[in-house]
């Protein structure tokens, strides 16, 4: 009797849409399984403002994604974001007393010295990720596993978000009748199921731009450098083109995708865009010279804030391997040039990696969030079955 795959399926709950993925892990390897769109509801600017209506729609969305799968879900990796999330560094001090060789135990530990970093009031704390150890005040290595020391620090990032907004979160997760594996940072969701180790190694950054904000992580090898949401998004692409153009949100995102583009010179900009009348009001042209010099402006912001945080806050880690678009504002034209132009840097859209009978129709940059958190979840049963327990504090991302 052949053994029932085990399911792996990752909730990505966002202010705009709510996405579903279903996977299976059958012989280390992920399948694809099947998925849901719906829309959200319950949400203002990015805030759950109706945890009752967040919960109806997760419960559509699964309903949907078990349709899709013939699988029933009893369980979820859940993406936290929004502008909340920011990172902060953490240091733990491991005295031995006396000395003897490192083993992998004594790494687990001072991490975990790390994570006990005193955070802000309202703060919950989503991930730790190591990132370097010095051992006797040497300068930082990696994994420096037998060899002979006294005292042994650890460098963590520590990921964390609103303590309210995550209950509240978790909450409509349990009010749809899903049990929450993890909560996980969306940025690295996406990056997970878009960047190979090996780019990593080279430095690379990941944004991820979303309806209401969006998030970021700098890589340098297996180090996670830095994390944080910010409240610039795909919106206010829309909101710039409607409050300068006069024209409704809906009418301003159609125009955004149909003849915007995120860098002048790109594209034929010469031309005339005809709006039709609508609501009582007569019909209208407007230059597309004008709409790309509105959405470049604000391209530009975002991407300075991007090489802001990389100097300040990510060590100025070289992007070798460059930046990753992914989420729905990646998906405007110019966006990937703009990024280049900007950054001085390659720059590429992220799509999902590694999945097996992944339909082609789902690979674009707004599915890569709620891939990577199905992956998580498999990586999160991958560990429990090879060590009888939970995994380590330091392996889901790295594979260490």
């Amino acid at each position: 009797m052949s053994k029932k795959p085990q399911l792996a399926v990752g909730l990505d709950i966002g202010s705009a849409w709510t996405r579903v993925v279903v996977l299976s892990l059958v012989d280390n390897c992920l399948h694809y399984r099947g998925h849901s769109a719906v829309i959200s509801r319950g949400w203002h600017r990015g805030q759950i403002a109706d945890q009752s209506a967040v919960a109806e729609t997760v419960r559509q969305a699964v309903q949907q994604a078990e349709l899709s799968s013939g699988e029933q879900i009893g369980s979820v990796v859940v993406g936290v974001g929004g502008p909340s999330a920011r990172s902060q560094q953490g240091r733990g001090l491991y005295e031995f007393g006396h000395r003897r060789p490192i083993e992998r135990g004594d790494l687990v530990y001072a991490v975990e010295l790390a994570a006990r970093a005193r955070l802000d009031e309202d703060r919950f704390l989503l991930q730790v990720m190591p990132q370097d150890f010095t051992v006797d005040g040497r300068p930082p290595i990696p994994h420096p596993l037998n060899i002979e020391c006294q005292r042994l620090e650890a460098h963590a990032l520590l990921i964390t978000t609103s303590m309210q907004e995550h209950q509240a979160l978790i909450s409509a997760v349990h009010q749809a009748h899903l049990r929450v594996e993890e909560t996980v940072f969306e940025a690295m969701a996406a990056s997970y199921a878009s960047i190979l180790p090996e780019e990593r190694a080279g430095g690379v950054a990941l944004v991820d731009i979303g309806s209401h904000s969006t998030h970021i992580v700098y890589y340098d090898g297996d180090a996670l450098l830095y994390a944080v949401g910010i409240p610039i998004s795909g919106d206010h692409f829309t909101r710039d083109l409607g409050e300068l153009k006069a024209l409704s949100f809906d009418e301003a995102e159609r125009v955004k995708f149909a003849h915007g583009c995120a860098l002048l010179g790109l594209t034929a900009d010469n031309i005339v865009i005809e709006l039709p009348a609508e609501a009582g009001r007569p019909g209208r042209e407007i230059n597309r010279r004008d709409l790309i010099e509105i959405l470049e402006a604000r391209a530009v912001q975002l991407f300075d804030i991007v090489e802001r945080c990389r100097v300040r806050y990510a060590r100025e880690t070289p992007l070798r391997e460059g930046v990753v678009l992914c989420g729905g504002g990646s998906q405007l034209e110019g966006m990937v040039e703009v990024t280049e132009k900007v950054l001085g840097c390659p720059a590429r859209l992220g799509f999902p990696r590694g999945i097996i009978d992944w339909p082609e129709d789902l690979s674009s940059p707004v599915w890569t969030t709620s891939a990577g958190l199905a992956m998580y979840s498999a990586r999160l049963q991958t560990r429990k079955d090879k060590k009888g327990g939970g995994p380590s504090i330091w392996s889901l991302f790295t594979g260490k």
